[in-house]
């Protein structure tokens, strides 16, 4: 039995402060290296076996003998305050990861090592991984981008080490308005610049070594590919789901598109800033409110974060309540119809509120508002729909005009206000400014009336003019009663019901089940997307192109400048636009199909890229589908996911797929930031002020006390040092600076390229640092210094393995028990982080494991090699080469086909001991080893530790100081507490 505990124990047992720092301390120093025996370039091994190059020279081993960090926050402690991190061109690797990554992919290149015949052993269990459909833009990739794939590519890679059929594709999203726009800047024909994106995107994909299975790679410009997207469309036109329709849009006249309002900002399109005006134009529009309840209600067999269902439900917004006719006044033939989800509320209406875009507004608008009217709805049309609901202070004006409340009969004003939206619900609403506080702040600006209607039970002191009440729990409806009905005394759900039915039976309103969900615009006057399968005669009618003319595809045109009108570039193809079908003449549609279609159903076609007779074959979509993990980030949240989901249930419906939903599990990965940036402030007398005293809540930094002006400085790591949670200046450490990461981004000029982190230290390590970060859900910040970490636990790994001549410098001798152990518990933790996605953890507890192996005599033949397959799926290239130089007699395979995953025994999982946490008043203080027999034995434990001849001497002094134990905590298996007083 032996009892740890911190040295200075004895004297300050019961008041010692906590020991972060030494936990920190200890976190650390489980990467220490073992010393190696490498002081010269003479002794190093001047090639190796499989690979007969050049190894690197000694200038840098000290650096690649530097202790990797724990954790990426103890790598950061390191990255400003060790002396030998210059620079992660520096970092010389110990073994030649260049050469090595190269030989690696070119071999399962050739040997098409990835890929998944198109005729598989279905008797096998399969695994669908899949990474959101990139869209290759020409910047390329930086480091934040392979976080996803690096996850995908890792169970990719341990699902068929386990024996599973594995599916991972890749593929792009390649239509879009930057290609366009960069050919109507150059001349240069969209496909050209895709391409060109293309190839750049697959080459550094290539050079992490992801095992995608290049043989299915796909793009949506591909007609072979839009053909199904097109006969995908046909399909919803021919069930009533494809229609035209007046509606009011996003019109930028500079770009020539309809733009949606994501894109849109400050009345501007987000790419050129050009100005945007809301404009009625006839569009396709695909019916997916139609599908609203499937989209809700099956949200609830997925396996996906809580915060995207919610957003999911959120973006559908269904809520109960009722439509309800308010009468314009001396206007018979003209009435406004509201929906509201409080219609117990309907006495407490003071007036009636129309989106600017209603049909009635100029109608009923009188002269002298006329004015007015006209300029408030023109300025309106230069908002997007977000602009106009996200806007803190709410506009509006009289329309002069006034509505009948048709529970009272009592005469309401009408007001045109752009916060109301003419694609949602009615386009109108009754305000009840008592009960609801935006209502309640424009009345109160407008100088309109609130009433009461609502009313906690039992109590009437609210002040209705100061606050809206809007409590929902024990209350009553109050001032609620007319010669035509009363709802006084009742409760919210009863007045709900009783009013409602009333509204129903004297025809002034209705039960109604509202979504917030619109119809899905799917026009585009671009000329780089999918070409609609339709056609217009004479008579304007549309009709659909017979599936044997599919794929309808893009003519060749010299300019892709706007067209002018609201066409599109298309409509310029005179030639192309006007065909024959059936003998006869007719004009082709010249919008084009948005970006989303193409991603709508990408994951389909990956199981059957080939199939020239449907989307997909029936037995195969059977076999693969749904979707196992599907990885990407919460930006696609919403709109990407619905319309998939929207597409794969009409799909599903037309038995195309057998399945409800496209994907079953979900992760979004997290943000990676820019580097961390550190910001100095200096006073006017040249002195600088630490950050604590700096106020930023103004326009520029000032000094919190003074409000003297301050002027932010950039210092570098060399500069700081760190204390604490923080970094000072090493010139003077009172001085605190502010450390703040950035999203990467071109214009902050804090983009950290992947190319020149593999070309210093290798893919593998760029993966494993990705990886090592922190939780993959997680924002983390970058870090270089990290990635020299996790550079060095590499080469310490091919330094254990690999002898000096480049052969194998393991031991054949039988592993001990207790070696065999520590593998065992590795191989169990290994295998639990991966299915669990921890892989932050897995990778700590290889290194650690790693430690420990240092530590013994040498390392025999019979842990390598299952350690090595442990950490294939993180560092590929490194570990195939391992296993080459482990497996010399065998014949060059991949491990991806000629291993298989480790398991581990249950018998060597088995303690002997268990080690229990000591605290004293709650406070960590030691540990104690004891007997697995005797841990469930309160007492037995505490004898033990009683026993224990340190223990003895502190209690002993804690009598002298009149102190005494009065409470022994144990915790069967879990930890000691001692309460002293």
């Amino acid at each position: 039995m032996i009892m740890r505990l911190v040295p200075f124990l004895s004297l300050l047992w019961p008041i010692v402060q906590g020991t972060s720092g030494h936990i920190r301390r200890r976190q650390a120093a489980f990467l220490a290296p073992h010393a190696a025996d490498l002081t010269s370039n003479s002794r190093r091994p001047p090639a190796t076996r499989h690979l007969r190059l050049q190894m690197s020279s000694s200038a840098s081993v000290a650096e690649a003998e530097r202790p990797a960090a724990a954790t990426s926050a103890s790598v950061d402690d390191e990255a400003v305050s060790s002396p030998s991190s210059s620079s992660i061109a520096s970092a010389v690797a110990a073994y030649p990861h260049a050469e090595i990554e190269r030989k690696w992919q070119q071999f399962w290149e050739a040997n098409q090592t990835f890929r998944t015949p198109p005729d598989i052993d279905t008797s096998r269990p399969k695994y669908y991984v899949l990474d959101m459909f990139p869209y290759p833009s020409g910047s390329g990739l930086h480091v934040g981008h392979p976080e996803g794939y690096t996850a995908t590519d890792i169970l990719a890679r341990y699902k068929r080490l386990r024996g599973f059929n594995v599916l991972h594709p890749m593929g792009w999203d390649a239509f879009g308005l930057p290609a366009e726009q960069y050919a109507v800047q150059t001349g240069t024909h969209p496909a050209i610049t895709t391409q060109r994106n293309v190839d750049r995107f697959r080459e550094q994909l290539k050079s992490l070594g992801f095992a995608y299975d290049w043989q299915r790679e796909l793009s949506t410009t591909d007609p072979a590919y839009y053909k199904w997207t097109q006969w995908i469309f046909l399909k919803l036109f021919e069930r009533g789901l494809a229609y035209q329709a007046e509606v009011p849009v996003n019109w930028c006249p500079e770009l020539g598109t309809v733009l949606a309002n994501e894109e849109v900002i400050d009345g501007k399109s987000e790419r050129g800033g050009f100005p945007v005006y809301r404009r009625p134009m006839k569009q396709w529009m695909l019916k997916i409110t139609a599908y609203a309840d499937r989209l809700l209600e099956d949200l609830d067999m997925l396996d996906w974060p809580d915060n995207v269902k919610e957003m999911q439900r959120n973006w559908i917004g269904k809520s109960e309540g009722a439509e309800v006719d308010f009468q314009v006044a001396d206007m018979p033939d003209a009435a406004i119809r509201v929906y509201t989800t409080r219609p117990d509320t309907l006495f407490g209406c003071t007036y009636v509120v129309l989106a600017p875009e209603h049909p009635l507004v100029a109608s009923l608008t009188t002269p002298d508002q006329e004015a007015a009217v006209t300029a408030y709805v023109e300025a309106a049309a230069s908002k997007s729909d977000l602009e106009r609901t996200e806007t803190k202070s709410k506009t509006g004006v009289p329309t002069g005009a006034l509505a009948v409340n048709p529970v009272s009969g009592e005469r309401v004003p009408i007001w045109v206000a752009d916060y109301v939206l003419g694609g949602y619900g009615t386009g109108a609403i009754m305000a009840v400014p008592g009960h609801d506080v935006r209502d309640h702040e424009f009345a109160l600006k407008y100088h309109l009336p609130i009433v009461q209607v609502i009313a906690a039970a039992g109590d009437d002191s609210w002040d209705i003019q100061q606050e809206a009440f809007t409590e929902t729990a024990d209350t009553v409806v109050v001032n609620s009663e007319s010669d035509l009905v009363s709802l006084n005394g009742m409760s919210a759900p009863d007045a709900k019901e009783k009013i409602t039915a009333w509204l129903e039976d004297n025809g002034r309103g209705r039960k109604k089940t509202n979504y917030a969900l619109r119809d899905w615009l799917f026009s585009r006057q671009r000329y780089w997307g999918e070409p609609f399968p339709v056609v217009f005669n004479d008579a304007g009618e549309a009709m659909p192109v017979p599936e044997t003319d599919l794929p309808i595809t893009l003519p060749q045109m010299d300019s892709f400048k706007p067209s002018g009108s609201i066409e599109g570039p298309l409509s310029l193809a005179t030639d192309w636009v006007t065909t024959t079908v059936d003998g006869q003449t007719v004009r082709r549609e010249t919008n084009t199909m948005p970006q989303w279609a193409g991603s709508c159903w990408y994951y389909l076609r990956f199981v059957d890229p080939s199939n020239v007779e449907a989307p997909i074959d029936g037995e195969l979509e059977k076999y693969w589908l749904p979707v196992d993990m599907y990885v990407g980030g919460t930006e696609h949240a919403v709109l990407h996911l619905l319309y998939s989901r929207f597409w794969h249930k009409v799909l599903y419906d037309l038995g195309v797929v057998s399945t409800p939903e496209p994907f079953q599990r979900l992760v979004n990965q997290g943000l990676i930031l820019g580097p961390m940036e550190h910001t100095v402030f200096r006073r006017q007398d040249g002195a600088h002020a630490t950050a604590r005293d700096v106020d930023m809540s103004g326009l520029t930094p000032a000094d919190a006390s003074t409000g003297e002006e301050l002027t932010p400085e950039r210092v570098g790591d060399e500069q700081l040092v760190k204390k604490g949670d923080a970094f000072v200046l090493k010139a003077d450490p009172t001085i605190e600076v502010v450390s703040r990461c950035e999203k990467m981004s071109k214009s902050r000029g804090n983009v950290v390229n992947p190319d020149d982190i593999i070309a210093a230290t290798g893919a593998d390590s760029l993966r494993l640092y990705l990886m090592f970060m922190g939780p993959l859900e997680s924002v983390k910040p970058w870090s270089t210094k990290g990635v020299e970490g996790v550079h060095r636990f590499l080469n310490r790994l091919w330094r254990k393995i690999v002898s000096p001549d480049g052969g194998c410098g393991c031991s054949e001798r039988e592993a001990t028990r207790d070696e065999l152990k520590a593998l065992h518990k590795l191989i169990k933790r290994v295998t639990e982080d991966i299915e669990g996605l921890k892989f932050n953890n897995a990778i700590s507890a290889s290194m650690e494991f790693l430690n420990a192996v240092y530590k013994w005599p040498d390392l025999p033949r019979e842990v390598a090699t299952p350690l090595v397959l442990l950490l294939s799926p993180f560092a590929p290239h490194v570990c195939e080469e391992l296993w080459a130089v482990l497996h010399p007699s065998l014949p060059q395979h991949s491990i991806s086909t000629a291993a298989k995953w480790p398991t581990y025994r249950e018998d060597l999982l088995v303690e002997d001991s268990i080690t229990v946490p000591v605290q004293v008043n709650g406070k960590l203080r030691g540990q104690l080893e004891v007997p697995a027999a005797i841990a469930g034995d309160r007492e037995a434990v505490l004898r033990l530790l009683r026993d224990d001849a340190r223990v003895a001497g502190v209690l002993a002094r804690v009598e002298e100081q009149g102190q005494r134990v009065v409470k022994e905590i144990y915790v069967p298996k879990k930890i000691v507490n001692l309460v002293v007083k």
